[in-house]
């Protein structure tokens, strides 16, 4: 059992090795307050080095994934009269430095979208390795029509939709549904409604489960450095991460239960 923070702006659950994140700010459709980041960021930093919690499901209470910012925290926070620049800007490298933490996460973290992923909160969608969406909800990076851009989840956009994609939707606000975001590349899978969301998240778990949680945590490390490493330095990086794990427990073990044609210990 993960020993997991006391929050209220997030509502944790933890069953059978698997870590459900809920955003909890249903009366601003789950807005990233202060608040509600601090408690994120909080338990995703309790539990980034637990390997008993094997994976991560982040959604929102109130049938909503996210709005994306909390515009009244802006208006206030941000444009009160007293904050410079580097102020606005330093709360701003915040924002990303917690999208990076999600991003990184060594388990594997699935995004259940329905309701709506607005600007922020679809910055946040885009973070995620695997991502279901039910077919009626909504997405739009909106930032522009504010005045103000999507700075900090730039990245992960791009990361996620590719670079022609991204410029599209960041440049024109263009809203779309989640029928649409199969073909977007932003959803991984388009569930009929909730509970065929919710079946599809069972199925990603138990796939998820036959795998090593070390293996995994890897493997991840190496996916996301590869577009970054020149070619030596991931040959070296990829090297290291096959042999410490080939050599450490869980290799032993894989490779044994599949000789002796058994689970390894961490299947269920």
């Amino acid at each position: 059992m993960p020993n997991l923070p006391p929050t209220e702006y997030v509502l944790t659950e933890f069953d059978a090795g698997w870590l459900t994140i809920w955003f909890n700010r249903p009366e601003a459709r789950n807005a990233l307050s202060g608040e509600l980041t601090d408690d994120l960021r909080a338990v995703l930093d309790a539990v980034r080095d637990d390997r008993t919690v094997r994976g991560i499901t982040l959604r929102g209470k109130g049938g909503v994934f996210c709005a994306g910012g909390d515009l009244k925290g802006f208006k206030s926070n941000y444009q009160g009269g007293v904050q410079t620049v580097d102020d606005v800007a330093a709360s701003s490298r915040q924002g990303g430095e917690l999208f990076g933490l999600i991003n990184t996460m060594p388990q594997p973290v699935v995004m259940l979208v329905e309701g709506a992923a607005m600007a922020g909160g679809l910055g946040i969608v885009c973070t995620g390795d695997v991502v279901v969406v039910t077919e009626d909800a909504k997405f739009a990076l909106t930032e522009t029509t504010l005045g103000i851009p999507p700075a900090q989840i730039a990245p992960f956009v791009v990361q996620r939709l590719g670079m022609t994609v991204a410029r599209r939707l960041m440049l024109t606000a263009a809203r779309f549904t989640g029928a649409e975001a199969g073909d977007l590349g932003l959803a991984d899978f388009v569930a009929k409604d909730v509970a065929d969301m919710e079946r599809i998240e069972g199925d990603i778990r138990k796939q998820v489960m036959k795998c090593a949680p070390g293996a995994n945590a890897v493997t991840k490390e190496i996916v996301l450095a590869a577009p970054k490493l020149e070619r030596d330095a991931m040959l070296d990086m990829a090297a290291k991460g096959f042999a410490t794990c080939m050599l450490g427990d869980e290799g032993k073990e894989g490779v044994a239960a599949f000789l002796e044609k058994r689970k390894p210990n961490w299947a269920q």
